[in-house]
């Protein structure tokens, strides 16, 4: 039988009460396309919105088999010793035909899984860039209203979703796997631009590999600009499995924290995430409202048809597009 469906006003007061049921449903509830459910979920969100801001944000992302949820694993239990309560937002690659989670991150966080002070919620990235789902902002509000401290949001680490990430957490952990040269995993100049606090996992495996790791991307780091002038990104050496190396992993990303606030900085910084996100949001909606126009459908099957015949450019068939686009609109 079918839940009653609630008030925005029921779903914010079940959140705010910490009910971990309810949360499950307004993420949900976020996650939603069904225009009936974006606007009650936007209502919701107003509803919350001066409730949220105070946990620390972090996201975390590394390639495939860097053992990101079992570090979040051991990560969230140390904290919950600590008296913190996490939320981890796990991102799940998906099925490229149905969209559906195929790894679930609970069966690899099973204490934390286990336990009620802490709160996991695998998404599947569907088809959103590089892993990142397409609510996941909102959830983390949420998450946030509904009194947890810490918000880990874990990404796919496939190479594209360490921008946006950055742009809605405080801290950005790059987690790396042992390796030397040109075995570094193939991680990109970009993608170490962007951490905060780089790791190398697995270090009890490998301990004079991953020291060597941990040497070549100080001195790597030295050689690329910081993204603050009162930061230097530490790199440290971690194994999941064991625990070893995270409590002074935690204490640099508390640390980092600790400077944006003493430089006056994180304020600004969760501000311009909004203002990006707002644009990003802009530019998502006048995408899909170029696609549905019917006079840009009338014209793309047969300009792509001349796009990839060679009798025009891409950039003449999009001025084209753009042109009846515009001509169409009152």
């Amino acid at each position: 039988m079918a839940r009653a469906r609630l008030s925005a006003q029921g779903y914010a007061e079940g959140v705010l009460a910490g009910d971990r049921a309810i949360l499950a449903r307004a993420i949900t509830l976020v996650e939603s396309t069904r225009p009936d459910d974006v606007e009650l979920a936007q209502d919701l969100i107003v509803r919350v919105l001066p409730h949220t801001g105070g946990a620390l944000r972090v996201g975390i992302s590394g390639p495939p088999g860097v053992g990101k949820s079992t570090l979040l694993d051991a990560l969230g239990m140390q904290l919950l010793e600590q008296g913190l309560r996490p939320a981890v937002l796990a991102v799940d690659p998906s099925s490229a035909l149905s969209g559906g989670s195929i790894l679930g991150d609970k069966t690899r966080m099973e204490r934390l899984a286990g336990d009620s002070r802490a709160f996991i919620r695998p998404s599947p990235a569907a088809k959103t860039l590089g892993g990142v789902a397409r609510r996941s902002r909102e959830t983390l509000l949420l998450c946030e209203a509904a009194g947890f401290d810490v918000v880990l949001v874990e990404t796919v680490g496939v190479g594209q979703s360490e921008t946006l990430v950055a742009d809605m957490v405080d801290t950005f952990l790059l987690l790396l796997q042992p390796g030397g040269g040109d075995e570094l995993q193939g991680i990109k100049r970009g993608i170490v631009e962007l951490a905060d606090v780089l790791a190398v996992n697995k270090a009890d495996a490998d301990p004079p590999r991953s020291r060597e790791t941990a040497r070549e991307y100080r001195a790597a780091l030295h050689y690329l600009r910081p993204r603050r002038a009162e930061w230097h990104p530490p790199v440290h050496l971690v194994a999941g499995l064991t625990g070893e190396g995270l409590p002074e992993l935690w204490a640099a990303v508390t640390a980092h924290r600790a400077a944006l606030e003493a430089a006056g900085e994180l304020q600004p910084l969760r501000h311009e995430q909004l203002r990006t996100w707002m644009w990003e949001l802009i530019e998502q909606g006048l995408k899909d409202t170029f696609a549905r126009s019917a006079a840009v459908q009338e014209k793309l099957g047969p300009l792509e048809q001349a796009v990839l015949g060679g009798s025009t450019t891409p950039t003449r068939a999009a001025a084209d597009l753009l042109a009846a686009w515009q001509a169409s609109k009152p």
